[in-house]
């Protein structure tokens, strides 16, 4: 795995961490923290040792917990969240490190329609601004309509991989997921959109 064109042992953790943010499906806290806490320890990357946050900090702060539209929650303890609100929140953490690449796994669990979609267009306006996303979803439809890109892994195999209607073709897919699909191009965003059908499994 290479960041920036050198392999990631070469980096320091700090250097690395002002890189490339990342955000897992769960993760347990071991002791209370309010949300403004937690998001700001996006910030830590930046911050020297002991460094308490500076105007250029707090903007980072509030403009992640905007983006992800937590900002309500600012002041509560994490504990008090709902499951989709912590990812909202912990995808702010990572926006307020401001890096130049987000690693995502499974960003939209939980979410309701609303912020799955809007967390969804907020990662492709990010790409656009020229931040590299690399985004772990089973939401096939959602990665067709916003990813560049798609790799499609099969048991941990390579199955394809490539432009969005390259990949999800319906021969494919059905050897993927062992269950038949239909495949058509939707009328709105002309972009792929996969349908599972009623019957036995092809394989």
């Amino acid at each position: 795995v290479r960041v920036g064109g050198r392999e990631t042992r070469s980096w320091t953790r700090r250097a690395l961490a002002r890189e490339v943010g990342a955000v897992a499906q769960a993760e347990h806290l071991t002791f209370p923290l309010g949300v403004r806490d937690f998001v700001g320890m996006g910030r830590y990357p930046h911050l020297g040792s002991l460094k308490p946050q500076g105007e250029e900090d707090r903007r980072a702060v509030d403009n992640a917990l905007r983006q992800c539209d937590v900002q309500e929650f600012a002041e509560r303890d994490m504990a008090t969240l709902s499951g989709g609100e912590r990812q909202r929140v912990r995808i702010a953490r990572a926006l307020a490190q401001e890096p130049r690449g987000l690693v995502l796994d499974e960003p939209t669990a939980s979410l309701d329609v609303r912020h799955e979609m809007s967390i969804f267009r907020l990662l492709r306006e990010s790409a656009d601004r020229g931040m590299t996303v690399l985004l772990i979803t089973h939401h096939i439809n959602l990665a067709a309509r916003y990813a560049d890109r798609l790799l499609l892994l099969d048991k941990g195999r390579v199955a394809a991989e490539g432009a969005a209607d390259a990949v999800l073709e319906e021969e494919i897919l059905e050897r993927v997921y062992r269950w038949p699909v239909a495949v058509r191009t939707d009328p709105v965003t002309h972009a792929p959109q996969v349908t599972p059908l009623d019957g036995t499994s092809p394989g």
